[in-house]
């Protein structure tokens, strides 16, 4: 099974609208899943520029699902989710 690839977009939007407190994933993703999943942060995923008015920050991609309003239990379901 290929690694499953987490990026945090920490650009100034989702920065601001909570994606600092996506930071708690670089720790315990790898205690819960160890080297399965690989987490990163991004400069900016470029996702709240598609509809800024309805904008869904913070964003988070889990390979190639994007999880609008994330939080740290979001992310971990869609890791799990992609695991089974």
């Amino acid at each position: 099974m290929a690694k499953i690839n987490v990026k945090v977009c920490l650009g100034t939007t989702c920065f601001v609208m909570g994606s600092a407190n996506l930071q708690e994933l670089i720790e315990l993703v790898p205690r819960k899943y160890g080297d399965k999943v690989e987490v990163s942060g991004s400069p900016c995923l470029g996702l709240c520029s598609i509809d800024w008015e309805f904008s869904k920050a913070p964003y988070v991609k889990v390979d190639d699902e994007v999880i609008k309003e994330a939080t740290v239990e979001k992310v971990l379901a869609a890791i799990d989710k992609k695991l089974k």
